[in-house]
């Protein structure tokens, strides 16, 4: 699968303090991701909105002032949805099994991988999300099928998770093209009592 993309233009942030090294990793994926570059770690965080996430973070480890290291902590902080991979030139050592992330590529990457390890972890993160859809779109349309319309309306709890659903239904459907068949499989099914 290497070079091609199931996901079409997934939102990358690309984190590298060396700026010819971000500009060219974000070329490599010029064309099939909408990519957004942060010169550092600082940058890093500055550019990360948690209520609308990059789908992939590329994190350099060796970077002055706050390291990748940091900033993947700092991100795993974060109340947000997003995958991020390590790319980077420094060694793996015994010190990776304490880093949360979720893919480690050592540079120099090329561009067919770039694309496949961003592609890999986009449909992962569908899937993820896809999991919180199903939760929450059960509980949505029971409570919508047994309650009247003027009684949810007037409910914010119920009126956030309306909103909770749609976003994520739409990014499901960003990041995963068969998506639709899969969530109307799901919205088949009669969860109404008699």
């Amino acid at each position: 699968m290497a070079g091609g993309m199931h996901v079409d233009q997934p939102q990358v942030l690309m984190v590298d303090d060396e700026k010819e090294v971000a500009d060219a990793y974000a070329l490599r994926l010029e064309g099939v991701a909408e990519v957004t570059i942060a010169y550092s770690g600082t940058k890093a965080l500055e550019a990360v909105d948690p209520s609308e996430p990059p789908d992939v973070i590329l994190l350099d480890r060796h970077m002055p002032n706050l390291s990748g290291d940091e900033v993947l902590r700092e991100l795993r902080g974060y109340d947000m949805r997003t995958r991020i991979l390590m790319i980077t030139a420094i060694d793996p050592g015994l010190d990776l099994l304490e880093l949360p992330f979720d893919d480690y590529l050592c540079k120099p990457v090329e561009r067919e991988d770039v694309r496949a390890a961003v592609d890999q972890q986009c449909r992962v993160l569908a899937y993820e999300l896809l999991g919180e859809y199903f939760e929450l779109e059960s509980k949505r349309s029971v409570i919508a099928a047994e309650l009247p319309p003027k009684r949810l309306a007037d409910h914010d709890e119920f009126t956030t998770l309306d909103a909770r659903t749609d976003a994520l239904r739409e990014r499901v459907c960003r990041l995963l093209p068969d998506a639709e068949t899969l969530l109307e499989t799901f919205s088949g099914v009669d969860r109404e009592g008699y």
